[in-house]
């Protein structure tokens, strides 16, 4: 609450808030932006222009495009709700800090229709409302797509095809069978309490009503299988090198030991690439888990079928990674950053500003959420920031699936090689004013159950 104003708080947020997922390294400005150099001088400390920064490596962008055109909340009469659909341009600036230089709220493409663009130079009330209008949004992306999206629908994909496909003494269907439990029984919850007609998102969020369709059809267009795999995911983005990023570098350490486990219960239990090739079971899988992420007439963007062990090795780390720690990371900050309204409002009730100099404090406080849809959310996010009362964290397999002593080896080096990954999390976190906890194996679920 002390320092959710300031800049760099609002950019530390984009690397390990609760969405880590928006941020990307930007080359080109998009077209509809209108930033020029003239405006942003001031805030590039390295005496170089904006164009020369951009080569340079040290402007990101976050773009909610996705929300472009969705249509506001109308469930309740009595409250007009609004959508943007902003571009954040973010510099890294000499002191590795990554603060917001750019906000523009519109994507105006009429000739004669200007596209304000908010400055931190601005008067205090500007920058502030354009800093809650990109939070807001991105709180609205980071629900439907990120959270609700890409770890709880795409875990219930993986769920259901390996219950039709796989045998219950099959080495996979044993291997992903803790990372499945309860997945079936939250997103059924969901369905009746929070994404359904009268649920949560239609009494709190500016995506409720026919906004949570229409956002998620156009978030499965970009929904492909090298998206769920950690490293590609962080090439694509451009966010290798961004500095105090420990989403990435946790989720890297804990993307290896995943694999790692994988690989060698893989090699156990098939030997060749042949017999990942004659297994007519887990190629059922594989074909299944395709269609169920099929997003459109085009091809199926996830593999229908498996050549070799390191096809098989990589997509079932991604299924135990996405089921995981990937959720853990989307999931488990949303009290932390969400519960103080002003920080990421989950809707908003006046329009976004589309002139500078017209807004005061009386106007930001009637562009925040109500007090009801206040509360609402807040229990919301508290709610989906708990752990199970007998949660089982990453490696923690008391059920033993498996009997063979090779795997259950396997399975003790994993629990090692996680053990290891917390020490070097909480040895760093010791150092940090802020520390990150997310994605320390000891506080990630095995599962989506919550």
């Amino acid at each position: 609450m002390q320092n959710w104003n300031k800049d760099f708080m609002f950019g530390y947020q984009f690397l390990n808030g609760s969405n880590p997922m928006m941020i990307r390294k930007c080359m080109k400005l998009p077209d509809k932006f209108a930033v020029t150099q003239e405006m942003v001088k001031g805030s590039l400390d390295r005496g170089l222009t904006l164009q020369e920064e951009l080569k340079a490596g040290n402007i990101y962008i976050a773009d909610y495009a996705i929300l472009e055109g969705v249509h506001a909340n109308a469930t309740d009469p009595n409250t007009q709700q609004y959508l943007a659909a902003p571009f954040c341009l973010l510099y890294k600036n000499s002191q590795k800090e990554i603060v917001p230089i750019a906000i523009q709220l519109s994507r105006q493409t009429n000739p004669g229709e200007a596209n304000t663009v908010f400055l931190p130079s601005d008067n205090q009330y500007d920058w502030m409302l354009a800093k809650m209008w990109v939070k807001s949004s991105d709180f609205n992306v980071h629900q439907l797509v990120i959270h609700t999206l890409r770890t709880h629908l795409t875990s219930e994909v993986f769920a259901i095809a390996m219950y039709r496909q796989l045998a219950a003494v099959h080495p996979v269907y044993k291997l992903l069978i803790p990372h499945v439990r309860f997945t079936v029984a939250i997103n059924t919850a969901a369905r009746e309490k929070l994404i359904c007609e009268s649920g949560l998102f239609d009494k709190a969020n500016s995506t409720g009503g026919i906004a949570i369709v229409e956002v998620i059809q156009k978030a499965m267009k970009t929904l492909t299988y090298k998206s769920l795999c950690l490293p590609e995911a962080m090439k694509a983005r451009g966010v290798e090198d961004l500095p105090n990023y420990y989403y990435r570098d946790d989720g890297m350490m804990v993307w290896e030991a995943v694999k790692s486990f994988v690989s060698d219960v893989v090699k156990i239990c098939y030997g060749s690439d042949e017999k990942v090739q004659q297994d007519k079971e887990i190629q059922a899988f594989v074909k299944d888990v395709c269609v169920g992420m099929k997003n459109g007439p085009k091809s199926c963007e996830f593999p229908d079928s498996l050549k070799t062990q390191e096809q098989l090795v990589e997509l079932l780390t991604v299924v135990i990674f996405t089921t995981s720690a990937q959720h853990a990371a989307v999931n488990f900050g949303q009290y932390d950053w969400y519960a103080w309204v002003p920080n990421s409002p989950s809707t908003m009730r006046k329009p976004p500003p589309t002139q500078k100099g017209q807004v005061d404090m009386k106007y930001i406080m009637e562009s925040l959420p109500d007090r009801g849809r206040s509360c609402w959310h807040l229990g919301a996010v508290w709610a989906l920031s708990r752990f199970q009362d007998k949660e089982l964290f990453l490696g923690e397999y008391p059920d033993k699936y498996f009997t063979e002593q090779p795997v259950m080896k396997a399975i003790e080096t994993f629990r090692k090689k996680l053990a290891e990954v917390t020490n070097i999390i909480k040895s760093r976190n010791e150092n940090l004013k802020l520390p990150y906890c997310y994605l320390s194996p000891d506080r990630i679920p095995n599962s989506v159950a919550i």
